[in-house]
């Protein structure tokens, strides 16, 4: 079941938009974006909150210029997902730029999993040229054993991180984290990325107050680093609120100028994407998933070394091994959708008839675990998040790992905190999860395999506790009906203009229309011409991977896109659902 709702607004910010000279419906599309004021659109870099308000930013800022005076070795120890290999390349580049001795080391996920552990640890002290220094990104706020590990070898830890921290915090040489305790700094869903970006700010300034960049304009311009923050940003799926607002804002505007990385560039020309067109959408869906890749199904140093080379064929090499390995990726993940589809069905055989189609498979249940031992530990995210989507209730997939132990990856809904509730699980069931973290709508776990059913039990029942019949109910949001005038390319062209995603929708729309052609375009499209309810304007429209042919009359819920095409350019709807006209859903 389906329910659309209008985005509500506040009537005070609405008229205090229009004042300022936003047309009526940009100021009821920011106002429910929770815009109050037009300064808050305003994406100008001086805009950022101030590094210093970074719990530790200063400690760690003495503490790395301390280290790069005294020639001391240090070590990234990053993730292997697009935040952790952006966040990795920020780091690298910067402290180069600084004068730092400075590698990088990044766990392969299927021996090591995740984050600063022990092992790890050994493997960093067993290098040719040991650290001194090891400095986290985009991990390591839940890395306790792992630190002592490290202390107990010599070696001094730094943790720059954004995740939820647990009940017990690393005995780290300092943490910077936004989400730690006593920490003010305003905005909490800053991702990994953002938080080693704004080290190196205050690392900047440091060195710069010691007199090492000598006279003025010799100092790196970490402003070349924007389009790797933009990416990691958007990639990681964090709320943009201020500051990343205008962190991926900066970025895009640098790639659109041609200023970024080879390895970007590279990435984006192996995908048949132009840069002076790429939006968030590029970033996160063209950029990312090819990124990615590499730490789902191999090892992500060949992300992290296309963006960090210099060198543009080698990039392109590097962009193509990325690219191929996105291709095998979209073929695992293709057949582990199947097979979790079958095993969905079989399960409905609890609630009465057998079912072909998912919808109807989650049965009673309000929460969802799959497993199965020929799954693919890089792609149960993935297929998390699928299944999330398609039947809108908490899930949690579960492949092999090692030693008896399997992994599991669970993606939610709003209303459910995915790593409160398997801490819920934890607390109510000791013994049963090796060990958890994550954030709200996504979550990573470790259980031993022959606990798989005693898990699923035990997380059901909490769903139950903390969610509703209500709360399983999709409920599509949009910024309601356009009026006639409004439906036009200067609207789809200024919409484009601005930065949208998680947190902060890209709007969409609602209205009635007339089905006045429909054609299969590329096999798995659906090319339609409509016409609005009175008649007087007919509009291009796409519906992406959708072959079904529509009723004359429909209710769609789309959002609106300058379209070039032949040296022209056009609006186009951008459908994303369609009802029968009373509503009924389809």
């Amino acid at each position: 079941m389906v329910n659309i709702v209008v985005r509500e607004f506040s009537p005070h910010a609405f008229e205090k938009l229009s004042a300022h000279g936003l047309p009526p419906v940009l100021a009821r599309i920011f106002a429910a974006r929770g815009i109050g004021d037009p300064v808050q659109l305003d994406t100008a870099f001086a805009r950022m909150a101030p590094f210093e308000r970074l719990k530790n930013i200063s400690q760690i800022a003495r503490l790395l210029a301390d280290a790069i005076a005294a020639r001391k070795r240090m070590l990234i120890v990053a993730d292997y997902d697009s935040d952790g290999a952006t966040a990795c390349a920020v780091a690298l580049r910067a402290l180069r730029q600084f004068g730092a001795v400075v590698d990088y080391l990044v766990p392969n996920r299927f021996e090591y999993g995740y984050g600063l552990t022990p092992e790890i640890v050994h493997l960093a002290a067993n290098r040719e040229d040991p650290p001194d220094i090891l400095i986290t990104v985009d991990n390591g706020i839940a890395s306790v054993e792992g630190v002592e590990a490290a202390k107990r070898l010599g070696m001094e830890v730094c943790i720059t991180d954004h995740h939820l921290p647990g009940d017990r915090l690393p005995d780290a040489a300092v943490i910077v984290n936004p989400n730690q305790p006593g920490c003010d700094f305003p905005d909490k869903h800053i991702a990994g990325v953002g938080v080693i970006f704004y080290v190196m700010l205050a690392l900047r300034a440091e060195l710069r107050a010691r007199g090492m960049f000598g006279a003025a304009g010799k100092e790196p311009n970490l402003a070349n680093l924007l389009d790797l923050v933009a990416l990691g940003t958007v990639a990681d799926v964090v709320r943009l609120d201020g500051t990343n607002r205008i962190l991926v804002q900066q970025g895009l505007q640098r790639v659109r100028n041609g200023r970024c990385c080879a390895g970007m560039r590279a990435l984006l020309k192996v995908a048949g994407r132009d840069l002076e067109q790429i939006t968030t959408y590029e970033l996160g869906f063209i950029l990312a998933p090819r990124l990615n890749a590499a730490g789902r199904l191999d090892d992500m140093s060949l992300g992290i070394e296309c963006l960090m080379t210099d060198d543009a064929a080698r990039a392109i090499q590097l962009a193509t091994e990325l690219d191929q390995l996105n291709r095998q990726r979209r073929e695992i993940e293709a057949g582990m959708r199947e097979e979790a589809l079958d095993k969905l069905t079989a399960m409905a055989d609890r609630y009465g008839p057998a079912t072909t189609t998912m919808d109807d498979a989650a049965g009673s249940d309000y929460s969802l675990c799959l497993y199965d031992s020929d799954w693919h530990q890089g792609v149960i995210g993935l297929i998390a998040s699928r299944i999330k989507e398609k039947l809108h209730r908490p899930v949690l997939v579960f492949a092999p790992g090692n030693d008896g132990e399997i992994k599991g990856s669970g993606r939610s809904i709003p209303g459910f905190h995915l790593r409160d509730a398997l801490d819920l699980v934890a607390k109510r069931h000791p013994g049963l999860i090796v060990k958890f973290g994550g954030h709200a709508m996504a979550a990573g776990l470790t259980i031993h395999e022959q606990n798989f059913e005693w898990f699923r039990t035990a997380f059901e029942h909490v769903a139950q506790t903390l969610l509703t019949p209500a709360d399983l109910i999709r409920v599509i949001e949009t910024d309601g009906e356009l009026a006639e005038d409004e439906l036009s390319l200067a609207l789809a062209q200024r919409l484009a203009s601005y930065v949208w995603g998680q947190g902060f929708p890209e709007p969409s729309f609602n209205g009635c229309f007339r089905v006045e052609s429909q054609r299969i375009v590329g096999e798995r499209h659906l090319k339609l011409t409509l016409s609005t309810s009175g008649g007087k304007h007919v509009h291009d429209a796409i519906f992406f991977f959708h072959t079904e042919t529509l009723p004359a009359e429909i209710d769609v819920v789309y959002r609106l896109q300058a379209n070039e095409y032949n040296g022209s350019i056009r609006m186009q709807l951008l459908l994303e659902h369609w009802f029968e006209t009373d509503r009924s859903a389809v």
